[in-house]
């Protein structure tokens, strides 16, 4: 049991923090990004094994993890609203050309984000040329080219 209740927590934990890190934490991840994943990772593997490196207490961990998802895929499915809050919702970034500050501030957005995303996905070269750019529960940015 003891197991089970060290996998749940440690999914909480991460969930938490990945949430409070923002949408663009996962999206891009750049080298530094890696290298804090590594320690996590390996921090977390301490912290959800314990002194117990057995098969089974793997299993029991594995399939509390996989069983978490599932609640939460459930979850999200079922109640929209705490969907919002697990994964968070898109989110408008430009509109008609204007960068909306407020909100590429919070969420750690820059220009150049955006005019890079506009340029790879429609070869768009100015901020004028976007009618919407929006930041997705993924952390891509999606961009409405202007008419």
């Amino acid at each position: 049991m003891d197991s089970v209740l060290r996998a749940v927590g440690v999914y909480l934990i991460l969930l938490v923090l990945l949430r409070i890190s923002g949408k663009r934490t996962l999206s891009q991840v750049t080298t530094f990004d890696f290298v804090l994943i590594l320690i996590i990772a390996e921090t977390t593997q301490q912290a959800l094994l314990g002194e117990d490196y057995s098969l089974t207490n793997m299993t029991i961990i594995a399939s509390t993890l996989v069983a978490l998802s599932l609640v939460f895929a459930y979850v999200d499915f079922y109640l929209p609203q705490v969907s919002k809050w697990v994964d968070g919702a898109p989110l408008i970034v430009v509109r008609d050309g204007e960068i909306l500050k407020d909100r590429v501030r919070k969420e750690l957005v820059t220009e150049e984000d955006i005019l890079e995303s506009a340029r790879q996905k429609h070869g768009i070269e100015r901020m004028d040329q976007i009618k919407y750019a929006v930041l997705e529960k993924s952390g891509d940015i999606s961009i409405i080219p202007a008419e």
